[in-house]
């Protein structure tokens, strides 16, 4: 069975809230949705939310990208070639890795569905029972995200994560307020988003070190391994290394240095489900628990996070939260209070609203 045609569409998801991280704000979500259709007619869809800091890559560079180079690779290939597939991404343009994690995604939401098997059985199949999916509050005020925090707490969730990387006095103050607000019982995730230096790092973790944070996620820059050593090395909580591994190679430094406790992994860093798979193996063999984090996409990239996220044991938590922050999205992911559902549908598990896409879309081509 082999792909006939490609469909690009550059959208913006509207967001209940703008979300505020150290180095951005977006009052609504640039993504770049992909269809790639086959000669029998079967649909698979994928997802691109591209980030200038984290994957060096824009909106529209993204789309044309996807457009002139990757997606003309797809052309009268079978969805099942992946490796070669990928190794001809990689020979085509260099980095790129939500471009091509648009296009990987989609092609694992075709396998499925051709097979009639949720993209987690073709991987691996279940090695967790559920998914549980935190809370994540972006950068404000003290109070006003502690009073987030305890409202969602109040609601059921059992973990919360807060954006902080904006000053350290100002941070310790944010993730004071948010532990006093949830009781000690709540997991609770910190993440700089690189915005500490190694001084300030050491002194909020220092400071907060009666809030019981259950990891500090990429204090620093994210070529700064031997920052990140230092702090791992005095710090009372686990370190997370995130923007500095996108790649096979990036996880062997981290390894090689002891950089880190634990790795988040996102496909929208390393180019897709395929080539996550392999950082979550080489993480395994380190004995690296991982996280499956997002870069808020739409239920076509959060489901595909989530299928792998339940089918690798390596893979501990996930931050499948791109649902629950639009207004409105392409496709229905279904929650159980902070349980994330799955339909057992062939492939990614979802129907995309074709004519919502179409609404939301700004510019869109076709390649065949």
């Amino acid at each position: 069975m082999k792909i006939k045609k490609v469909d690009v569409f550059a959208a913006r998801l509207p967001l209940k809230e703008p979300f505020i991280i150290s180095y951005l704000r977006l009052d609504d979500m640039p993504t770049i949705l992909t269809r790639v259709e086959t000669e029998s007619g079967l649909v698979g869809w994928g997802e691109a939310v591209p980030d200038p800091i984290v994957t060096g890559e824009t909106w529209e560079s993204t789309y044309q990208i996807i457009r002139n180079e990757l997606a003309p690779l797809l052309i009268d290939e079978s969805p099942f070639s992946i490796d070669r597939i990928h190794k001809k991404f990689n020979e085509t343009v260099s980095e790129v890795p939500s471009a091509k994690a648009a296009l990987d995604i989609a092609l694992y939401d075709l396998m499925g569905k051709i097979t009639g098997q949720p993209v987690y059985q073709l991987i691996g199949g279940k090695a967790h029972e559920e998914l549980q999916v935190p809370k994540v509050i972006s950068i404000k005020e003290p109070e006003v995200m502690a009073e987030d925090a305890s409202n969602y707490v109040a609601a059921g969730c059992r973990n919360i994560k807060i954006k902080v990387g904006t000053n350290a006095a100002d941070d310790i103050k944010r993730i004071q307020a948010v532990r006093e607000a949830i009781g000690k019982d709540v997991q609770l995730r910190v993440d700089a988003n690189q915005g500490w230096s190694r001084i300030e790092a050491l002194k909020v973790i220092h400071e907060t070190a009666d809030c019981n944070v259950d990891w500090y996620e990429q204090p620093v820059k994210a070529h700064d391994l031997k920052s990140m050593k230092e702090i791992r090395s005095v710090s009372h909580a686990s370190i997370m290394i995130d923007e500095g591994v996108h790649n096979i190679h990036d996880l062997v430094d981290v390894i090689e240095m002891r950089a880190a406790d634990m790795l988040n992994i996102k496909l929208m860093k390393s180019g897709g489900i395929y080539p996550a798979l392999a950082l979550a193996n080489l993480a395994e063999a380190a004995d690296m628990p991982c996280q499956i984090g997002s870069m808020v996409e739409s239920a076509i990239g959060t489901m595909a996070g989530a299928h792998l996220a339940i089918a690798k044991s390596i893979i501990k938590t996930n931050e499948m939260v791109g649902p629950q922050m639009f207004l409105k999205d392409v496709a229905s992911v279904t929650f159980d209070g902070d349980i994330l559902q799955f339909s057992n549908q062939p492939g990614l598990g979802i129907e995309v609203d074709e004519d919502f896409v179409k609404e939301i879309t700004c510019f869109s081509c076709e390649i065949q």
